[in-house]
C-alpha cells in the first residue's frame, strides 16, 4: 500500500453513524441527503430501461441525448456552454476526481478553500499533489466568509489548481458575483485552472434559480471545469450520476480518463437522468421551498438555544453550528448519539478549521423531526 493511502484519515461521519448502528430511536441527520425517494417518474424510466434490456455500455462520455438535455439545461441556468464541453460521469465524485486527474501530478500545489467535504482535498492528495488549505472564517453572527485577499495571495503561477465548493458543505458559505470575477481575473494572470464543486447550485435561497456560477463570467476557453451531480437537486444520491462542464479541447482526454475508471455510466440510470431533466422546471423549485421550510424551522431553532452559534445559510442544505461543549466535536457528536440517540456530523470530519462545530442535515420532509431534535440537543446541553 502506498503511504499516501495508508495515511488518508477514515471518515469521522461514518463513525459517528456507527455509533448509532441498529437503533431505531436515533433522529439522524449525519448524511447530505433528503429522506425523500427519488420522483417516481425517474424510477420509472430507469426500470423501463432496464425491461428493455439497456445493459450495455453506453459512450464513455454519456448517452448523446443526455448531454444535450445537460446542454439545455445549463442554457437555462448559466448560457448556454455550446457543443463538446459536457461529459456524463458515473457519480458527481467521479466528476471530481476526473478532473483532478486530468489537471494534477504529483508535486503540482493545489489550493483548496476549506472547511469543505474531505473528499475534495483527499482526491489530489491520492494523485500525490500538496495542498495548500485557505480557511473561512466564522463571524459574531456564525456565517463563514473568505478573506479574499488570502485567497488571491495563495493563488501563485505555481499554483496548478484552485478547488473552491461553492455553496459550501458544510457552512453554507458561497461566493459573491464580484468575488468571482475577482478569483477568475487573478487565475488567468496566474495560469492556474479553477476546478468549481457547483453540486449545490440549485440548494439555493438567495435571487434567482441558482447560485452565482464562474459559467456565468467564464468563457469556453477558460481554465475552468465545474462539476455538477444529479444527487442533491434531483433526490439521487444513490444512483451515482454526474457531470462536468469542461473548456474547450478537453473533451476526447476526460473520454479516455472515463474509459480507464468506469467505461461509462450505466445507460439505465442515464435514463433516469433524462426523465429528472424532463421534469426540472416543475420539480426543483419545489423541492428548494421543502428544503427552505426545513431551513427555516431549525435554523432559527438552533440559534435560539444557549450558547449557540449558528447562522442561516443562503446554500446547501446544512445548518454549520457551534454548542457548548463541543470542542472535540467527534467526541460530542458520539455523545449526543449514544446519550440522546441525535445524530449530527462532527465539524472535525471537514479538517480542522471546521473543530468545534457540526453539522446538521435540515433535508427533512417532517419538520416536527427536525424540532425533536432540537429538543435532544437542547437537553444535552442542560446536562
Amino acid at each position: 500500500m502506498r503511504n499516501t493511502i495508508a495515511g488518508l484519515p477514515g471518515s469521522k461521519i461514518r463513525e459517528v453513524a456507527n455509533a448509532g448502528l441498529g437503533r431505531s430511536d436515533v433522529l439522524a441527520f449525519w448524511f447530505g441527503e433528503s429522506d425523500e425517494v427519488t420522483p417516481e417518474a425517474v424510477r420509472q424510466a430507469a426500470a423501463d430501461s432496464l425491461m428493455r434490456g439497456e445493459t450495455f455500455y453506453s459512450h464513455n462520455l454519456g448517452l448523446a441525448e443526455l448531454r444535450e438535455a445537460l446542454r439545455h439545461y445549463t442554457a437555462g441556468l448559466h448560457g448556454d456552454p455550446g457543443p463538446d464541453r459536457i461529459a456524463v460521469t458515473s457519480s458527481g465524485v467521479t466528476a471530481l476526481m476526473t478532473a483532478m486527474q486530468l489537471l494534477v501530478d504529483a508535486g503540482d500545489e493545489v489550493v483548496v478553500v476549506v472547511p469543505v467535504w474531505p473528499n475534495l482535498p483527499a482526491q489530489p492528495q491520492i494523485l500525490g499533489a500538496r495542498i495548500t488549505r485557505v480557511p473561512l472564517a466564522p463571524d459574531a453572527t456564525g456565517a463563514w466568509r473568505l478573506d479574499l485577499d488570502r485567497l488571491i495571495a495563495a493563488v501563485t503561477p505555481a499554483t496548478r489548481v484552485l478547488l473552491v465548493n461553492a455553496p459550501n458543505n458544510p457552512t453554507g458559505w458561497t461566493l459573491t458575483r464580484d468575488e468571482q470575477q475577482v478569483v477568475l481575473d487573478h487565475c488567468r494572470r496566474t495560469g492556474t485552472w479553477i476546478v468549481a464543486d457547483e453540486v449545490y447550485d440549485r440548494v439555493w435561497f438567495g435571487d434567482g434559480p441558482a447560485a452565482p456560477s464562474f459559467m456565468d463570467i467564464a468563457t469556453p476557453d477558460d481554465r475552468l471545469i465545474v462539476v455538477h451531480s444529479f444527487s442533491k437537486s434531483f433526490l439521487m444520491t444513490g444512483w451515482r450520476l454526474g457531470w462536468l462542464v469542461l473548456p474547450s479541447g478537453q473533451l476526447d482526454a476526460v473520454g479516455k480518463l472515463i474509459e480507464f475508471n468506469s467505461s461509462c455510466a450505466p445507460v439505465f440510470v442515464q435514463r433516469g437522468g433524462l426523465a429528472a431533466l424532463a421534469m426540472a422546471d416543475d420539480f426543483v423549485p419545489g423541492l428548494i421551498a421543502r428544503l427552505k421550510a426545513g431551513r427555516d424551522a431549525l435554523c432559527p431553532a438552533l440559534a435560539a438555544l444557549p450558547g449557540v452559534v449558528s447562522a442561516t445559510p443562503l446554500g446547501g442544505m446544512y445548518a454549520w453550528f457551534r454548542a457548548p461543549g463541543a470542542d472535540d466535536s467527534l467526541a460530542f457528536a458520539k455523545h449526543l448519539v449514544v446519550a440522546h440517540g441525535l445524530g449530527l456530523a462532527p465539524g472535525a470530519a471537514f479538517g480542522a478549521e471546521g473543530e468545534g462545530w457540526l453539522r446538521w442535515c435540515f433535508a427533512s420532509q417532517d419538520t416536527a423531526r427536525l424540532r425533536a431534535g432540537v429538543d435532544r440537543l437542547q437537553q444535552a446541553l442542560r446536562l
